[in-house]
C-alpha cells in the first residue's frame, strides 16, 4: 500500500516536533555602549523569532509530490510560555554567557516578536563573544525550544504534484536557550525530516517489493494449476 498524503504529513510532523526544537533567528548586533556612557557594559540584542512571518522549514520530492513544510509563530505563543531559566550560549554548548535567571538576558514579546537583550559582561570571557558579534564576525542567532500547541493547513495542487503545509505554533512550552552562532542552519528539523522522508521511502520501497512478490506468487500459482502442476498437498 502508498502512504496517503495524510500519513506522510503526519510522519513528518512527528519527526519535526519530537524533543527540543531550533530555528534560525534573525541578526544578533552589539550595542556601543561606550557612547551611550554605558561602558561597564557589554550588551548584544535581536530577535529570537518574528510573528506571523512564514519560512520555509523543510521541502523534499516525495513519491512524485512536491512537499514544503512552512512555519511561522502567532503573536500569543509566548503568553504561557517558560522562560524562567533560558541561558545565552555560544552554538547551544558550552558556556553560559547570560541567563534570565539573574537578569543578565531579557526575553521580551512586543509586536514584532521575541526581543532578546543580554549583557555579556558578567561571563568571564564574555568579551570576547561581545567584540566577535561588534566586529560582525558572528552575525546570527538560534533558539532552541518546546511546542505546547499548534495548527496546520494542508494545501493540495494534485494537477502540479505539489503539498504545501503551513504549521503555526501558538503555544511555545518551555524556552531553553538562544544562542549566538557561527553557521545559522535549522539542523535538529532538517535532519528529522530527512530521516523520515529516508525511512518512508525505505518503507515504501519495501511494500512495492512485497507487493510486486504478492503478484508473482498468485501468477506462478495460477500457472501451475492451467498447466496440472499444483498438488493439494503442497504448502503455500
Amino acid at each position: 500500500m502508498t502512504m496517503t498524503n495524510e500519513e506522510i504529513i503526519a510522519k513528518l510532523e512527528e519527526r519535526i516536533a519530537a524533543g527540543h526544537e531550533i530555528r534560525q533567528a534573525q541578526a544578533f548586533r552589539a550595542l556601543d555602549t561606550e557612547t551611550e556612557d554605558r561602558s561597564g557594559e557589554m550588551v548584544v540584542e535581536g530577535y529570537a523569532t518574528t510573528f506571523n512571518d512564514p519560512y520555509l522549514l523543510y521541502e523534499e520530492d516525495f513519491l512524485g509530490t512536491h512537499y514544503e513544510m512552512w512555519e511561522q509563530v502567532d503573536s500569543r505563543a509566548f503568553d504561557d510560555a517558560d522562560m524562567q531559566d533560558a541561558i545565552l550560549q555560544y552554538d547551544h554548548a558550552g558556556r553560559v554567557y547570560a541567563r534570565t535567571r539573574n537578569d543578565s538576558l531579557k526575553l521580551t514579546p512586543d509586536n514584532h516578536g521575541l526581543f532578546t537583550r543580554a549583557d555579556l559582561s558578567g561571563a568571564a570571557d564574555g568579551a570576547g563573544l561581545y567584540n566577535d558579534i561588534k566586529n560582525g564576525l558572528i552575525d546570527r542567532m538560534s533558539w532552541r525550544f518546546t511546542v505546547a500547541e499548534q495548527k496546520k493547513e494542508v494545501t493540495e495542487d494534485t494537477a502540479n504534484k505539489t503539498c504545501k503545509i503551513m504549521r503555526t505554533i501558538t503555544k511555545v512550552k518551555k524556552v531553553f536557550d538562544v544562542s549566538a552562532v557561527s553557521i545559522p542552519a535549522n539542523d535538529a528539523t532538517e535532519i528529522s525530516a530527512r530521516s523520515y522522508f529516508d525511512g518512508a521511502i525505505k518503507e515504501a520501497e519495501a511494500e512495492r517489493l512485497a507487493h510486486a512478490q504478492m503478484i508473482a506468487a498468485r501468477r506462478k500459482l495460477a500457472l501451475r494449476i492451467r498447466t496440472g502442476g499444483y498438488k493439494t498437498d503442497e504448502k503455500h
